[in-house]
């Protein structure tokens, strides 16, 4: 008899120690999947075909791992893009990529480049295309130490996906330097899809012979000077979210979009430039554009009505 008790709680006991590992493991092990997409707003310049980037590395940063940096695992590179064939809303897969359930502050891309000044320069993963056929590196600040840091916080849910974009916006991104080189500076920002809008509609009005780019900005963000003329190695509307390059149709229709906007309110400045992609003008504003999330708003911009903006 006491033989037959000492192994039935010996099995007892081995039963509860699995049940509590395995509790235990659950606790730590809850997943979930962070499906993983790249866009892109247009650059200006007409004299450019396409700008490259060789993605290595995608790592991501948790708000309990301190100043640790981890791989995501399940992303497979090199990979490559051309970030220009990514606008007016398209975008491309990087990845279904399993991570811990929780909450996540930060990404980054561990790109395939050279880091500015580096002698001689070549052509790595990361460089400019032009319509002559030839190239230029494209060189990223700390980039293969620190990598190019995208920045909005998301939550990846136990068992469940979180579908985010990430938005490289070249028109911001890509500087030309006082020594003819370029450098690809850090501007992503991380959208969570199901929580984006867009605004798009049709753009009339305009007579002249040049192009029009339509730029969103947080509502009363918008300041004079906003549109001069940036400084070396800085950019013209720093301080917009994303932009858009105005379109026309075969018939000579024109419309925008701006896609995966956060919910809030917006003010659309709405700037020339010439043939050959350089700035003219801003000619003027449409304020107090509301998105919501998941929806898409219509706004129709008519040129020849705007609202100033301060100079």
């Amino acid at each position: 008899m006491m033989k037959r008790l000492t192994i039935f709680f010996l099995a007892a006991g081995i039963v509860l120690m699995v049940f509590v590992g395995l509790s235990g493991c659950d606790l730590f092990t809850q997943s979930g999947t962070l499906r993983l997409s790249l866009t892109d707003a247009p650059i200006d310049a007409t004299n450019v075909s396409g700008v490259w980037i060789t993605i290595n590395d995608i790592q991501y940063h948790r708000s309990d791992s301190g100043d640790e940096w981890i791989s995501i695992p399940g992303f497979k590179g090199p990979q490559t893009y051309n970030l220009l064939e990514l606008t007016g809303g398209e975008s491309a897969l990087l990845g279904n990529l399993h991570l811990y359930a929780g909450h996540y502050t930060q990404i980054r891309f561990m790109l395939d480049t050279q880091v500015e000044g580096s002698v001689p320069p070549q052509n790595p993963g990361c460089y400019i295309e032009f319509t002559d056929g030839t190239t230029s590196p494209l060189f990223v600040p700390s980039g293969g130490e620190s990598g190019y840091k995208a920045t909005g916080a998301f939550d990846v849910p136990v068992n469940g996906v979180v579908e985010m974009t990430a938005d490289f916006n070249v028109r911001k991104a890509v500087v030309e330097t006082g020594n003819g080189q370029y450098i690809l500076k850090p501007t992503i920002r991380l959208v969570v899809n199901n929580e984006a809008g867009k605004i798009t509609g049709g753009v009339t009005g305009y007579t002249g012979s040049g192009s029009l780019v339509v730029y969103a900005y947080e509502s009363g963000t918008w300041t004079a000077t906003e549109d001069d003329t940036p400084a070396i190695e800085e950019s013209r509307f720093p301080n917009s979210v994303t932009s858009a390059k105005v379109e026309a149709d075969t018939e000579g229709n024109m419309s925008y979009v701006l896609p995966y906007l956060a919910e809030g309110t917006y003010d659309l400045i709405i700037a020339e430039y010439d043939s050959d992609g350089l700035y003219v003008q801003t000619l003027g504003m449409v304020s107090g554009v509301t998105v919501e999330s998941k929806k898409t708003t219509s706004e129709l911009i008519d040129v020849s009505n705007l609202e100033a903006v301060t100079q």
